[in-house]
């Protein structure tokens, strides 16, 4: 999920159990199967491969598995079918909630997306009602290894990237999503260590939750989205301190 800081969303994901990683390592080789399928298996002419890849190995996922997983999509048959449905709608309060899923079958995640938001005190919307409140930007973490600002800083204006954020604990950095493979690959090659680089949906405004029965709700929602297999990504306006 995505909010205020994107670290601080990182730095709740790696607080995550291991059946909840088992289920990151899944909807990555789920996203893995379609790239593959699209343009190929190989990570050289597959630009889209090869930042799964790296998002698979920012993940923690072992060599192994990611070579198992190219080489069961190579050889797949056509019985996985899955596309991509973005869903629209409010959490408690008027928090605005985008989700991203890979499905197979439409109407079983369409029902359970559904079933989530009614459940925690929201409403599933129509396309379009909060999408206009986000704007996509890909953002790119770096691990803040003792790096030195100045260097990072001019990195950046060779990279070319729109903006950047200097933490103590790592380096967010803005940029056009199309430019955010190109931008990924320019820092990896400079030897840095990045914790993630992805084309995020970025809030325009934020909603403050003041009410604990609304934050206990919002909580409840954005992990049962997140344990769905069939949903790849949650990107709210929920400004968290």
């Amino acid at each position: 999920m995505s909010g205020h800081s994107k670290w601080k969303n990182i730095q709740h994901k790696k607080e995550k159990t291991d059946a909840q990683r088992a289920k990151v390592f899944t909807k990555i080789g789920r996203e893995m199967i379609v790239v593959i399928k699209e343009g190929g298996a190989d990570p050289a002419s597959n630009s889209k491969l090869r930042d799964l890849i790296s998002k698979a190995k920012a993940n923690n996922v072992p060599n192994d598995n990611i070579e198992r997983i190219i080489k069961k999509a190579a050889g797949d048959s056509d019985k996985n079918n899955y596309e991509n449905i973005v869903y629209e709608g409010y959490g408690p309060n008027g928090v605005a909630v985008i989700v991203e899923a890979l499905t197979d079958n439409r109407n079983r995640t369409a029902g359970e997306v559904r079933h989530y938001f009614d459940k925690f005190g929201g409403n599933l919307g129509t396309s379009g009602c909060v999408s206009y409140m986000f704007t996509k930007k890909g953002i790119i973490v770096l691990e803040n290894n003792d790096l030195d600002e100045e260097k990072v800083m001019e990195d950046c204006m060779d990279a070319g990237v729109d903006d950047f954020d200097f933490g103590e604990e790592a380096v967010e950095i803005e940029t056009e999503p199309n430019e955010c493979s190109r931008v990924r690959e320019f820092f990896e090659s400079k030897g840095y260590t990045i914790i993630s680089a992805e084309v995020e949906q970025v809030p325009d405004t934020y909603t403050t939750l003041t009410d604990e029965e609304h934050i206990r709700k919002m909580n409840l929602l954005l992990d049962s989205l997140e344990d769905n297999d069939d949903v790849q990504n949650v990107f709210h306006n929920w400004e968290q301190e």
